[in-house]
């Protein structure tokens, strides 16, 4: 199997950092190249979820007040809007 470093689509910069230009459509070397590029790619899924929790966590707070004054402003229009539904205490009297 050969290395991503040893293989010529691979590119180290000056930083270290590696650059991959294998394409899995078009120039892979190795049925293993696909396996890294999965592993690779799952990697980089994963890193974002990771992302998206750390933001989510952060805005838990904010989103938990926004959640009760929404349901407290449901319930005063509920509350002021019940005169117009019918009591049951009024049913079975009929017309005054």
């Amino acid at each position: 199997m050969i290395q991503c470093v040893n293989c010529e689509l691979c590119e180290i910069q000056d930083n270290g950092r590696k650059v991959f230009k294998c394409d899995p459509f078009s120039n892979v070397k190795e049925p293993e190249c696909l396996m890294k590029l999965q592993i690779m790619r799952l990697d980089m899924i994963a890193a974002s979820y990771r992302g998206m929790l750390s933001w989510q966590e952060k805005i838990a707070p904010m989103q938990s007040k926004l959640f009760k004054y929404v349901q407290r402003e449901i319930d005063d229009i509920d509350e002021s809007d019940s005169w117009k539904q019918d009591d049951d205490d009024t049913e079975g009297l009929g017309p005054l």
